[in-house]
């Protein structure tokens, strides 16, 4: 048995969870599912990120001591696990005592790359990120679109610089596959200009609210190396069986977080003679009719409101197929409720309805053969290898219309009384929805497992119930409200 590591980011706790948090937890989800599916030990981690800037300015605006408020929001995030069916293994928060000790026996593996200096640079609390002024020469973050703080303070520092080209060449071997080829050439043409030394740690008197350096109290970590070593975390760093499941084979994170993930957090990893991971997904946005997400213009998609209305799987089918693998994607209502009725209520619901119901017509509810299927499946898997979420739905949509085509041609409802075509017909059919629901497990779990039980052992089970009742008036995008969210 093959072992399957597999990430989301952790989460900052200083807001509840929108589409986005859904949207890459629901891709590490299919990942997982699909590797469980081949036979593989998975292991699935999602989290939330606890210390820092950030929650620090959030908990004293909600007048809460920072680990109340951390305790608070990191429950959102754990409770979102359920709501969008998601088959998590491990759920790691930064202020657990097995992540200090991980983060400062990750401090200290890389202790020879870390000295001490005067530092001042422009800061986005909100990327808990500094910048430089030829990436910001408006010193406007170009993320939050918010100004740059000017910090000047002695930090400790690490010596990314000094691992440049090995990171470089690791991800040119595919050693490090950086996903889409968009993001990896992002991430070429920063390591090109060349990587600098990073600050990692912060003032104790200006930000209390994170790890101890080890050996100075009069600093602690900066967040995102303290974050980072979640994943080593989990993995039971630093104890010896840590290595059972390192390297990380994919992390899955959002565009805005590849830099992170792709040049510090391989820096940290070589300095401490650790693996890389094998791969980095990088997805991209999601807008709302066509602007950017933000609270400020009310179209802040909360996950619920979708479920509520189209169920899981129809989100989960939306955002997975919708939303281009390789590129930014944009959610409205009218297109949920067109991909909703097009493709799950009519192509694949009234497919396996229709099909039950010929079953039990001319068979009494069982064949008394299903025959294997005929098709190739070597594309999607593919499209699920090269994190191509929107092409292999694609391939398995085709597999449905094409049965659907199928059933209209062969028109078995003409056949009278032939029971030798009616049962060719049939079992094709089923033939094809087995292995279509098959295909659909990772992505969606409830429907594929409805399909599958439908037709067991190749009998009908009509208790099941229907896969996509139809829904209630739908919300525009023109009528939203702050109540929605």
């Amino acid at each position: 048995m093959s072992k399957f590591y597999v990430s989301t980011p952790i989460y900052y706790v200083n807001d509840r969870p929108h589409i986005g948090h859904a949207y890459t937890n629901i891709i590490a989800d299919v990942l997982a599912r699909y590797h469980r599916q081949a036979g593989d030990n998975v292991r699935l981690v999602t989290g939330t990120d606890e210390h820092g800037q950030k929650v620090a300015r959030s908990a004293a605006e909600a007048k809460l001591d920072p680990q109340d408020f951390a305790d608070k929001f990191s429950k959102t995030f754990r409770d979102l696990g359920p709501v969008l069916g998601l088959s998590t293994d491990v759920f790691i928060r930064t202020t657990e005592p097995r992540h200090k000790q991980a983060a400062v026996a990750m401090w200290e593996a890389c202790a020879k790359d870390i000295y001490k200096k005067e530092y001042e640079g422009w800061y986005c609390v909100g990327c808990e990120l500094f910048y430089t002024l030829t990436d910001v020469p408006d010193k406007i973050c170009p993320i939050h679109k918010t100004p740059l703080e000017k910090f000047k303070e002695e930090n400790y520092f690490f010596k990314l610089s000094a691992y440049t080209k090995p990171i470089k060449e690791a991800i040119e071997s595919g050693r490090l596959r950086v996903v889409p080829v968009g993001r990896k050439n992002e991430i070429l043409a920063l390591l090109d200009r060349g990587l600098e030394d990073i600050s990692i740690s912060r003032d104790a008197k200006k930000l209390s609210w994170g790890v101890p350096v080890p050996g100075d109290k009069t600093q602690v970590m900066y967040v995102w190396f303290d974050a980072l070593t979640n994943y080593l975390t989990v993995a039971g760093y630093p104890g010896k069986s840590f290595t059972d499941w390192w390297p990380m084979d994919v992390h899955v994170v959002g565009k805005d977080i590849l830099r992170q993930h792709a040049a510090v957090w391989p820096g940290m990893l070589l300095s401490a003679g650790l693996e890389l991971p094998k791969a980095i997904y990088a997805h991209g946005f999601i807008e709302s009719g066509g602007h950017k997400m933000s609270k400020s213009l009310g179209n802040v998609l909360a996950p619920t409101d979708i479920i509520e209305k189209y169920g899981i799987d129809g989100l989960r089918y939306y955002l997975l197929r919708y939303i281009p693998s390789d590129a930014d994607g944009d959610f409205t209502w009218e297109r949920m409720e067109l991909a909703y009725v097009t493709d799950l209520a009519n192509d694949l619901g009234n497919l396996v309805q229709r099909v039950a119901v010929m079953v039990t017509k001319y068979f009494g509810g069982k064949l008394p053969a299903v025959p294997d299927h005929s098709h190739d499946s070597t594309q999607y898997h593919r499209m699920v290898a090269d994190f191509r979420f929107d092409r292999a739905l694609a391939e398995v949509w085709e597999l449905i219309r094409g049965l659907n085509q199928f059933l209209e041609e062969e028109q078995p409802w003409k056949k009278g009384d032939d029971k030798a075509e009616l049962e060719r017909i049939l079992g094709h059919a089923l033939a094809d929805l087995n292995l279509l629901a098959t295909l659909l497990l990772p992505f969606l779990p409830t429907t594929a497992e409805k399909i599958l039980a439908t037709f067991a052992d190749g009998q009908v089970h009509s208790d099941v119930g229907v896969l996509f009742p139809k829904v209630d008036e739908t919300p525009t995008d023109d009528n939203l409200d702050e109540s929605t969210f």
